[in-house]
């Protein structure tokens, strides 16, 4: 195995280790904690809706359909699960942002603290309002290319590849995701980035494939975005310096 497939997703392990450090906490907790009464607030709203339109269809249904009513819930349930799932990632990134491009100028200070007396350029008020801009033009890119993987997908004999090509693609997109927190806070462009990644792309792909693994796993996919915007400021302070 390729060691800088390694070495990236040790980058990611890092990251994770560096989360109690102090200095670190509070961009870590304030977007996890907005995010999470977001959502808690969201999914208490749903239910609250639903136990009145649960009502309503109780109202509607004869006596002998009555039985339909208990599955209900269970398909409720799971839609919220799959939803909350699938837009909490996209969503805390959005809301996230601002704070991880200052997480990422303050883990850069830290990591070079060690190493140079490099000056350090700072991040203005309007790069942090524009950070949220830059997600959003990330997401169009990430979209227009999941579309014609998504179609391989649905061809037959190419899409028994499909799996392979979703675990590559979604390792890159997570490590450019990252990646433009400390990059960008250089003054990179995403034109940029994306081909200083290909320049390093097993160590760009051993470093998405690591953080795709935490974001699967519950609980732990709390903190993978903040273990992945430091991993990602650490790999890069020591991967291209200047």
């Amino acid at each position: 195995m390729n060691s800088s497939l390694l070495k990236g997703a040790d980058y990611v392990l890092t990251g994770l280790r560096w989360l109690p450090r102090a200095g670190l906490r509070g961009f870590v907790a304030i977007p996890l904690l907005i995010n999470t009464l977001l959502f808690g607030a969201g999914v208490w709203w749903s239910f609250d809706q639903f136990q009145h339109w649960d009502q309503m269809v109780q109202s509607w249904l004869p006596g002998w359909l009555s039985w339909l009513h208990w599955l209900l819930w269970p398909i409720f349930v799971l839609t919220v699960l799959v939803i909350v799932f699938y837009t909490f990632s996209v969503v805390a990134n959005l809301i996230a942002a601002p704070f991880n491009s200052l997480l990422a100028e303050r883990v850069e200070k830290l990591a070079r603290s060690e190493r140079s007396s490099r000056p350090d350029a700072g991040l203005s008020w309007k790069d942090l309002i524009l950070s949220p801009l830059a997600e959003l033009s990330k997401l169009l890119y990430f979209i227009g290319w999941a579309i014609p993987v998504l179609i391989l997908s649905f061809i037959p004999v190419i899409n028994v590849a499909a799996p392979v090509l979703w675990a590559l693609f979604s390792a890159w997109m997570l490590a450019l995701e990252y990646a433009d927190y400390p990059l960008g806070n250089r003054g990179l462009s995403f034109r940029q980035q994306r081909q200083l990644l290909r320049q390093h792309w097993p160590l760009t792909l051993g470093f998405g494939g690591a953080t795709l693994v935490l974001t699967l796993i519950p609980i732990v996919n709390f903190l993978a975005m903040p273990a992945a915007v430091i991993g990602a400021t650490l790999m890069w302070v020591k991967e291209a310096p200047e």
